[in-house]
């Protein structure tokens, strides 16, 4: 939070939310999504008691089984670009806020590279400059603050079954470290009034 308005980090289902702020509600000025999804997940958005998104289901024929338990959804989500799932699609060239996009490319919870690019390619049709984007090609899903033990697999907390999240063990902590700094100077360069307010302890 500055003077300037409001910052928002997110993943994975928390990138949908966050893109629908940026786009309907006033003073979102920041807006980090990592390994999100371009559309509204699961259920129906409201705001002001009015529902403004449809939800973009998941087919779960497509889910694939591994030895471990776990299972691989990546292609289990509709597509958000089909005709039929065109209301779930957040309206982001809408918002005046600035993005930073951040997918992994061996993300196996769902297509979060195929998501980013029809992102930046809507902005880019609407004009827009108002975005950064950054890819790690051997990270999964699972992108957080640097230092802590990757994990391959869990518990996926809104589908109540194990999931692979994908991401090569060094790759994906070297992207969690690189990505961390990139977070801070995106926040200060978006909100701070002053670049050289704080320095990162870690």
């Amino acid at each position: 939070v500055s003077s300037k308005g409001v910052g928002v980090i997110s993943r994975s289902k928390g990138g949908d939310i966050a893109l629908s702020l940026a786009a309907f509600v006033p003073g979102v000025e920041a807006v980090v999504w990592i390994n999100g999804c371009s559309a509204n997940i699961g259920i129906p958005l409201y705001y002001k008691e009015r529902k403004i998104l449809s939800p973009l289901m998941f087919n779960f024929g497509k889910v694939i089984p591994t030895e471990s338990g776990a299972n691989i959804i990546k292609y289990a989500v509709n597509n958000p670009l089909a005709e039929e799932n065109k209301g779930s699609v957040v309206p982001i060239e809408q918002a005046d806020g600035h993005f930073l996009f951040v997918a992994s490319e061996d993300d196996l919870n769902w297509d979060s590279k195929g998501y980013l690019d029809d992102m930046v390619g809507r902005l880019k049709h609407h004009g827009k400059k108002n975005f950064e984007n950054i890819t790690y090609p051997a990270a999964g899903h699972l992108l957080e603050p640097p230092y802590g033990p990757h994990c391959p697999s869990a518990l996926h907390g809104m589908l109540r079954f194990p999931v692979v999240w994908g991401g090569e063990p060094r790759a994906h902590a070297a992207a969690e470290l690189h990505l961390w700094q990139k977070i801070q100077n995106f926040l200060r360069t978006h909100l701070s009034n002053n670049a050289a307010q704080t320095t990162s302890k870690l």
